[in-house]
């Protein structure tokens, strides 16, 4: 089977040449060029002086763009690319995606101190940049410029409060400690008692893409469920709390 007599995506035995490769992956050819000259995707399969890519390239790129789209600089994919086990296959590439990726609907958003007052209504204070910053709901760069994050609008109305810097900063530091280690034990639940017990049986039996394609579908709807738990779990504690309150009043 020659190039011109495949599909799109399997044009020989399954291989890809990386015009058909960055189409399939939704990025130029320049760009998947690019990152492959940076290491994240594996050498590709030499035929004669052609190169060709397979699905595990593929893998690897839909990896790279779903963690470039939701904020991961250059550097950081670097990383977790490196650390990516030697056997890893396409359905491993596919789950690490579905945990990299980040739980917001939305990747941080570049401004600039006139574009962050303009949405505020008013100047802005250094304090008070200084306390968006604290709060997570801007996260300052190393040219001294911000990225907004979707609660940007939840921390500019707080600004507006009748409450004290001081407040404000405390409850967020509070927030942050103990969403940190909820999320560090929620992610180890998942990892544990989801991930590997899936791993192992794929690695035993062998599993369909079909179904690495469902458990992938699985763990992003379990990440949206557990956000709707989290808030739940809040404002049950929180009752229990008033309640408990009322109690000793």
């Amino acid at each position: 089977m020659t190039a011109t007599q495949g599909s799109a995506l399997e044009p020989l035995d399954g291989l890809m040449t990386v015009d058909e490769l960055a189409t399939a992956a939704g990025l130029t050819v320049r760009n998947t060029r690019y990152y492959s000259g940076l290491g994240l995707l594996p050498p590709p399969v030499r035929r004669g002086r052609m190169a060709y890519y397979d699905r595990m390239h593929l893998a690897h790129l839909e990896l790279v763009r779903a963690l470039q789209e939701h904020g991961f600089t250059l550097q950081a994919i670097e990383r977790v690319v490196s650390r990516l086990p030697e056997d890893a296959t396409t359905e491993d590439l596919a789950l690490q995606r579905a945990m990299m990726t980040s739980w917001t609907t939305s990747a941080p958003v570049p401004v600039d101190r006139a574009a962050l007052e303009r949405r505020a209504g008013r100047p802005l204070v250094d304090d008070e940049l200084a306390l968006l910053v604290v709060m997570g709901a801007l996260e300052e760069t190393d040219e001294g410029t911000y990225l907004a994050a979707p609660n940007l609008e939840t921390g500019l109305e707080l600004l507006d409060l009748d409450v004290s810097a001081e407040s404000l900063g405390a409850a967020s530091e509070a927030i942050g400690r103990h969403m940190e280690a909820l999320a560090e034990e929620l992610t180890t639940i998942l990892r544990t008692q989801v991930l590997q017990p899936y791993r192992r049986t794929a690695r035993a039996s062998g599993q369909s893409p079909e179904q690495a394609a469902q458990m992938e579908h699985t763990v992003s709807r379990l990440r949206q469920l557990t956000l709707e738990a989290v808030v739940t779990g809040f404002q049950r504690a929180a009752n229990a709390v008033i309640a408990r309150s009322l109690t000793r009043g």
